[in-house]
């Protein structure tokens, strides 16, 4: 992405992307070299994934985000390994196209190169995964180097870095101020470990544009603003299916949960009423 065209201009079908069978991880880096967005969205089941898969979403990942929107946690911190196993098994089964990327969890990585390798590949045996996510830049580009060179493609992430929310004082942006060259330090740290791609979480679109004009690698914006190479959301977020605080970041593109209700109200009204079930549905 050049200085003179920091914005990726929005095309209807990008032909790197769409025409594609199944999606690479160096398909990421030539859209990247095009100037052609590319989109990710959480997924945590069979049904979600396909819908997903089948509408063009090039990347899905299984995030520990199912601690808040599946597992019923309060955050994504108890999520273990042997939780998402089984979710992310569901997406990469259910997909033909996009690219399956499981998250690994808080506890999974952080003790170590050795640690962080079993971990990628338990998920990359036991899942059918075609990659793995963690959480941190420089501190953890020792992990993602030999996750790496293990074969194993690494998405990293850094900006607000959920598993480490209490230690960033809570969800507040990052790189702001003298911020920023810390967060551009994570960012080549990352690079020059391996990572194909990189998640820039919560940062002044200022500081985002700038890494990514920076990094030969795409960088994907979760509330980066658009000067980015590719976007993702929570899809229970956009959807309109979250019952907790929205990020102000989200556009929400449908309303999931008021559907839902009511058709969950309509349902019981039949039963109570008598008009469910009728002869058409009685054998």
């Amino acid at each position: 992405m050049s200085e003179q065209s920091p914005v990726p201009s929005v095309h209807p079908a990008t032909p790197s992307m769409q025409a594609l069978k199944r999606v690479r991880t160096r398909h990421f880096q030539a859209a990247k070299e095009e100037g052609a967005p590319f989109t990710g969205l959480t997924s945590y089941d069979m049904l979600t994934a396909q819908i997903f898969d089948e509408a063009g979403i090039d990347f899905l990942l299984v995030g520990d985000s199912a601690g808040n929107n599946v597992l019923g946690y309060d955050t994504t911190l108890p999520v273990t390994v042997d939780e998402l196993i089984p979710l992310t098994r569901a997406v990469a089964r259910a997909v033909k196209r996009a690219f399956v990327v499981a998250d690994m969890p808080f506890g999974s990585y952080e003790n170590g190169p050795r640690e962080a390798l079993h971990t990628a590949i338990r998920f990359m045996k036991e899942t059918g995964a075609h990659a793995v996510k963690l959480e941190g830049g420089e501190r953890s580009a020792d992990q993602i180097r030999r996750i790496v060179d293990a074969g194993i493609p690494v998405m990293a992430h850094i900006g607000f870095t959920p598993q480490s929310e209490h230690g960033l004082g809570g969800h507040l942006v990052q790189g702001r101020g003298a911020g920023a060259e810390k967060l551009l330090a994570d960012a080549r740290a990352v690079e020059a470990a391996g990572a194909f791609a990189v998640v820039l979480e919560m940062v002044p679109a200022d500081v985002a544009q700038r890494v990514t004009q920076e990094l030969r690698i795409p960088t994907i914006g979760v509330g980066a603003g658009p000067h980015v190479d590719g976007q993702l959301l929570v899809w229970t977020d956009w959807a309109g299916l979250s019952t907790g605080r929205i990020p102000r970041f989200v556009k929400q593109y449908a309303d999931l949960k008021g559907v839902l209700s009511e058709a969950a109200r309509a349902y019981k009204e039949d039963v109570q009423g008598g008009q469910f079930p009728t002869a058409e549905q009685s054998f």
